[in-house]
């Protein structure tokens, strides 16, 4: 037991001497109740020489700090001792898995590496990037990038997602977006898509807009506006309040990324009561249809199966948002926001208001009452906030 603790330190050791380290992930907490989810621990190249970066997860927030390499082997110990029971160590050499049993019994594994290193982003490639990261506050009070302002290895894909989300927002921001706007984006969470598109707006399109993030969770709240005061984004707060309640005198673009079952419903609404320019949802979980599925036809095989009945529902409760939006004057668009090797919540909903009302609301709303009646729905909870629940 106490040689493998000692050959994983050695192995370890020689990983970080040699700048061979990717990340090292401390999982599986010993105290369940415990707001610290993980550590994650990478090399950084500051003035001073080479750090180890630790970032301590917590529910809500993140924390960086910066140790020399002795003492910051001496905080892995520590935490296998005293918060965890699993390190899974990530190298260009080799991967290596240490796990500390209940019993105190200790397995370790090593295997041929199955991650590829990250390369500092070169000055051309960051050009290409919609969001720079020289000097951009909050990508580094996010965790994002480092002291030296280079993306850091586990938050590639993070700083990948808030490009796409940048990318495919801009076509429809150049036709839509004024000066005097009212953004909200609701369910804002930690705000890493929120702060990147009013980076956007106010340093790229150069327009003078108001945005605020709606999230329920205070501390976020609080961390979200103290960010946003560091990076000088003066139109730009936090406020805590639910998405269905949350009071607004008018919304020019409604935004919610990620909002659970029929919250994304509550954001919809809010947004065709408001009369909004722009509606865009990323749905996340699809509850609500599921339980109501009651198919008897032969078309009971597609919903037989778990995994495919919850994918069915998702389709079904998409495709019902979206014909919603049409028949309520909304030039609509359905499609992938970023790839699934990121996320499996990946569809995107778009709806552009259009000057006249739709001429076939009635045919639409005559559709979705034929898609109901094939799953055995009796309403869609988008109908009944519209009141055009038609069974």
């Amino acid at each position: 037991m106490k040689e493998d603790i000692n050959d994983f330190f050695d192995r370890l050791a020689n990983i970080i001497a040699n700048r061979d380290l990717i990340k090292i992930l401390l999982s599986d907490k010993r105290d369940k109740d415990s707001d610290l989810k993980n550590i994650i621990v990478t090399i950084v190249k500051l003035k001073k020489g080479y750090f180890l970066n630790f970032v301590y997860r917590h529910k809500t927030k993140d924390i960086t700090k910066n140790y020399d390499e002795k003492e910051g082997v001496f905080l892995i110990k520590e935490a296998l001792e005293k918060d965890f029971h699993n390190a899974d160590v990530y190298s260009n050499s080799e991967d290596i898995n240490l796990q500390i049993k209940k019993n105190g019994k200790v397995i370790l594994k090593v295997k041929n590496p199955t991650l590829k290193e990250i390369l500092t982003f070169t000055h051309d490639k960051i050009k290409e990037r919609l969001i720079q990261t020289e000097n951009n506050i909050y990508l580094r009070e996010l965790g994002i990038v480092n002291v030296n302002w280079e993306v850091r290895r586990e938050m590639n894909d993070k700083y990948k997602q808030i490009n796409k989300y940048v990318d495919l927002m801009k076509p429809y921001l150049d036709g839509l977006l004024h000066d005097g706007n009212q953004i909200i984006d609701m369910g804002s969470g930690k705000g890493y898509l929120t702060f990147a598109l009013y980076d956007f707006i106010e340093n790229s399109l150069h327009k003078k807009i108001t945005m605020t993030g709606v999230e329920i969770r205070p501390d976020l709240v609080e961390t979200c506006n103290n960010i946003a005061k560091k990076s000088h984004f003066n139109n730009l707060n936090f406020i805590q309040g639910t998405i269905k309640d949350t009071p607004f005198d008018n919304i020019d673009i409604l935004i919610a990324l990620h909002a659970c079952d029929t919250a994304t419903d509550d954001a919809i609404y809010r947004g065709i009561m408001s009369k909004a320019s722009l509606i865009v949802c990323a749905p996340c979980c699809h509850k609500q249809i599921r339980k109501e599925f009651n198919v008897t036809d032969p078309i009971n095989n597609v919903t037989k199966f778990g995994i495919l009945k919850e994918r069915q529902a998702e389709i079904i409760t998409d495709s019902i948002r979206a014909l919603l939006l049409e028949a309520h004057g909304y030039k609509t668009n359905v499609f992938e926001f970023i790839s699934t090797e990121h996320t499996p919540k990946n569809v995107m909903i778009v709806g552009e208001k259009t000057s006249n009302a739709n001429q076939d609301k009635q045919k639409i709303l005559d559709d979705i009452a034929s898609i109901k009646k094939i799953f055995g729905i009796k309403s869609h909870y988008l109908e009944i906030l519209l009141n055009v629940s038609k069974a």
